[in-house]
């Protein structure tokens, strides 16, 4: 184990996957979950010394006027670019590992044994080493580009570009011990997320 006596589970899956919802059924169920999108945005709070990389590598134009981050003009160049997304995962990246070692530490020292840390690019951060074994949220590629169109308000080119530069969930699942099919209604993912839990914990 990653941390002796305690059992983290990374939870990982594709863009309009469902992550979040499934988070939250584990969170109803009284495990702790770590979001590495929330690790993110405190890792680029105003004054913070990751934004101040930020803007020295892309200019002062991704800083808003009230100091924060404007993550639509920061978006706008990195995303078409592969090193410029790598320069920004290079400051991003060894921040959150920094901030979410600190979350795992707290929960554990404050008596929790069994939590989860949820990131989109838990594979491609190189950050499976965080945790004791992954679970991948999958669902069927028609429903994932209408969850994406319907979230976004984005045409179908524009959802199939996206997913197109992310990692095929096919091979994010590769890297799963547990997989949780989100292709179905909110209750049927509620009851599976339920049953995945008993028989994985042996919670009743």
């Amino acid at each position: 184990m990653i941390h002796p006596g305690a059992r983290i589970i990374g939870l990982t899956g594709g863009i309009a996957s469902g992550k979040s919802s499934v988070a939250r059924i584990i969170e109803q169920l009284g495990v702790p979950v770590i979001d590495a999108d929330q690790l993110a945005r405190e890792a680029v709070l105003p004054g913070s010394k990751s934004l101040a990389k930020i803007a020295g590598l892309f200019g002062n134009d991704v800083i808003a006027a009230d100091g924060t981050l404007d993550r639509k003009r920061l978006g706008e160049l990195v995303f078409a670019d592969i090193e410029s997304r790598r320069q920004l995962e290079g400051v991003l990246h060894p921040e959150i590992r920094r901030l979410g070692e600190e979350r795992i530490a707290r929960e554990i020292a404050g008596g929790n044994r069994l939590l989860v840390y949820m990131a989109p690019l838990l594979i491609e951060a190189g950050a499976v080493d965080r945790v004791d074994e992954i679970w991948v949220v999958t669902v069927r590629p028609e429903i994932q580009l209408e969850r994406l169109m319907a979230r976004d308000h984005i045409s179908i080119q524009e959802a199939q570009r996206i997913i197109g530069s992310q990692m095929p969930l096919a091979e994010k699942a590769a890297y799963g011990r547990v997989l949780i099919d989100n292709s179905g209604t909110p209750e049927e993912t509620q009851r599976l997320v339920e049953d995945i839990w008993k028989k994985e914990t042996g919670e009743r």
